[in-house]
């Protein structure tokens, strides 16, 4: 399988680094499985011989025309963090080759792949229109309201449809590079992942902050801190809408449009993460947690941190 990596100007340095790392270790381990599936070609290849990443480093790289051929068009993230920033870069001219590059090659019948910011500028080449993709948990309001078209669920870590594959947060590239391998060979991704020691992670709901989510609009921050002092209360979305001089079709717009998710769903996370926050400072028993942010069963609660934190052995020891 031939891979082509596309190193542009600006590149996540650890990004690129990651992958070409995690693609190499997989063609030096193939050859501890009796059956090794077949070394992965993989070439860096970029629009000017020399590229000069986010951190300022040199990277030689092979003629873009490298590309043709490939199996797979890789295009590591941007090092860009500030939102305004990063769709001022992927929507410029600066980009517009890469662009181009991409939306041909899967035209061509060639996946693409990338992470992190990189799904911005995937989204900006227009081959995510209908399909459903992932990025860093914190740019998802981002990626959802510039690109309606865009199904973005920023649980996944990793999100493949219809030959273009997403990863998540700057170093979902690790977990790009292990899908890719684990689609050939399985049993060679788990053997690279334990040789690099590297954790499975097929959400990032554990590491998403409400909060930071919801300073992407007026209306959903105002409904965060509406929901923050009612934690301990049950929920009547209808009272909050009225509390913040809206209707309630209003917010529940602003909400799914910021977040892609409802009100209720949204107040259940900010429970969630107060609930775990207390279980890390304190040292209160389940129960009391479970009533502080509004459930009256603590099963309740320990069954949703089992499906948001992967984890409940805090709560079980309480429980």
């Amino acid at each position: 399988m031939r891979i082509a990596v596309l190193a542009l100007d600006g590149v996540f340095d650890s990004g690129l680094a990651s992958v070409l790392d995690v693609l190499k270790g997989a063609n030096d381990m193939r050859g501890e499985l009796p059956q090794p599936p077949p070394a992965w070609e993989v070439e860096t290849v970029g629009f000017h011989r020399r590229v000069r990443t986010g951190a300022g480093h040199v990277v030689h790289t092979a003629p873009v025309a490298g590309s043709c051929g490939a199996d797979l068009l890789l295009v590591p993230a941007i090092a860009e963090r500030r939102p305004e920033a990063l769709v001022e870069a992927v929507s410029g001219s600066g980009y517009a080759s890469a662009r181009r590059l991409i939306a041909d090659t899967l035209d061509g019948g060639t996946p693409v792949a990338s992470a992190c910011t990189g799904t911005f500028l995937l989204a900006e080449a227009g081959v995510l229109d209908g399909r459903q993709a992932t990025t860093s948990w914190w740019l998802a309001p981002l990626l959802r309201m510039r690109y309606p078209a865009v199904t973005v669920d920023e649980t996944r870590m990793v999100a493949y449809c219809d030959g273009v594959t997403t990863a998540g947060a700057a170093f979902g590239h690790v977990d790009l590079a292990l899908a890719l391998i684990r689609s050939r060979s399985p049993a060679l991704a788990e053997l690279v992942a334990r040789y690099l020691v590297l954790d499975e992670r097929p959400s990032q709901a554990a590491y998403t902050i409400p909060s930071a989510l919801a300073q992407h609009d007026p209306t959903v921050s105002a409904f965060e801190r509406w929901a923050r002092t009612h934690l301990d209360q049950p929920l009547n979305v209808a009272e909050a809408a009225r509390a913040l001089g809206l209707s309630e079709r209003t917010l529940q717009r602003a909400v799914r449009r910021t977040l892609g998710t409802s009100p209720v769903r949204f107040v259940q996370d900010l429970r969630v993460e107060q609930a775990s926050h207390l279980l890390r400072t304190t040292d209160l028993p389940l129960d009391s947690i479970a009533r502080r942010v509004g459930y009256e069963n603590a099963n309740t609660l320990r069954i949703l941190l089992r499906q948001r934190t992967g984890s409940t052995a805090g709560a079980l020891r309480r429980g």
